[in-house]
């Protein structure tokens, strides 16, 4: 991964049993699949719209950059 770029830290605080699919798939898309785990990622609109679809999932912890 790059350093100089802006970063969010995600963290799962929900589970993606009973969920749709499609927001299944997105969680894991962002690099998350248990509870409570974390994932630094890229600050981009891609990552964001990701985020902005499952926000009842995630919650961001952190804003790097």
């Amino acid at each position: 991964m790059r350093t100089d770029f802006k970063s969010l830290v995600v963290k799962q605080v929900g589970s993606p049993i009973r969920r749709p699919e499609k927001q299944r798939q997105t969680l894991i898309g962002v690099g998350l699949n248990k509870m409570h785990k974390t994932r630094e990622l890229e600050d981009t609109p891609a990552v964001r719209g990701m985020i902005a679809k499952i926000p009842h999932m995630v919650e961001t912890v952190e804003e790097k950059g």
